[in-house]
């Protein structure tokens, strides 16, 4: 990776970023952005047939705007070798359009040992991901593996946006401590190479406030604020650290299907914009914004 000075005289990537929050770090100074595009091909929703046309457009439409895509690989792997063909497709574009972006496979691996270090293998060595989604259910164990590539990221489920992730994750110890809390403090000493970070929903405000008070200086991925309602002011309040960074936060279906028509690509462009700037605008409000 050869030094790069993006506009402005920020985020000035070098070969010496090694760890993959001085990555995130730069890739979001380069962008001024904390936004991350999630990429969920749905035949059913797309305009178009073609998987990789669709997210090419959107691509296109977006790259300048975020610091991270979120291919989610579940929408590509069910289209059996044509989505796999076109998740391929996707991940060399993005590396060729915007190389500094940060990619994310959404895929929310975790096994034991040697089935971890299979999924670690596939997702890094062969895919080429940046960093991906991982769950701990099997303890350290399933995560260790997804730790030790260098300038790699791997983001722990924690507080999920989903409706019924309480389910499980706020259930408390005998001291009171909830199970999501407890998963946040774990974590918090598995990462000392910066290459470890959350999954905390924007549906959840208060877990997400916790959560970054146990674990100051931890990226966090924040799914929820488009189509599932979650707060811009609130993600970017309670999920940033205190310099107003190393928070990812992410929208999928309402940027890539804010239009059904041929004007998609347009569409995306104008969410994404309004997004981004939502959250820059509560950054400088809270004194944090971009220099």
């Amino acid at each position: 990776m050869s030094a790069v000075t993006t506009a402005g005289g920020a985020g000035i990537l070098t070969e010496a970023m090694t760890s993959f929050v001085q990555k995130l770090d730069a890739a979001c100074e380069a962008k001024r952005s904390l936004l991350c595009v999630g990429l969920d091909p749905d035949p059913q929703l797309m305009p178009v047939p073609d998987i990789f046309d669709f997210n090419r457009s959107i691509i296109d439409a977006t790259h300048d705007l975020v610091c991270a895509f979120k291919p989610n690989l579940a929408f590509f792997e069910a289209q059996g070798l044509e989505g796999l063909q076109a998740l391929k497709q996707t991940i060399e574009y993005i590396r060729d359009i915007s190389p500094y972006v940060i990619i994310i496979g959404d895929a929310k691996r975790g096994d034991m040992g040697r089935v971890s270090a299979a999924y670690a293998t596939a997702m890094f060595d062969h895919w080429g991901l940046d960093a991906v989604t991982v769950h701990s259910y099997m303890g350290r164990e399933s995560v260790e593996p997804f730790l030790g590539y260098g300038g790699k990221g791997a983001f722990v489920l924690c507080r999920t946006s989903n409706l019924g992730g309480g389910e499980f994750q706020d259930i408390q110890d005998e001291a009171g401590v909830p199970l999501y809390q407890r998963v946040a403090l774990a974590v918090n000493g598995w990462g000392a190479d910066g290459n470890i970070g959350l999954v905390v929903g924007a549906t959840q405000p208060e877990e997400m406030k916790a959560v970054r008070g146990s674990c100051p200086q931890m990226p966090i991925l924040i799914p929820g604020v488009g189509s599932q309602g979650g707060d811009i002011h609130a993600a970017v309040v309670n999920g940033t650290d205190a310099l107003g960074r190393r928070a990812i936060i992410n929208a999928s279906r309402s940027i890539i299907y804010a239009s059904r028509g041929p004007d998609y690509a347009e569409a995306a462009r104008r969410e994404a914009t309004r997004l981004r700037d939502a959250i820059n605008d509560v950054l400088e409000a809270e004194g944090l914004g971009w220099r």
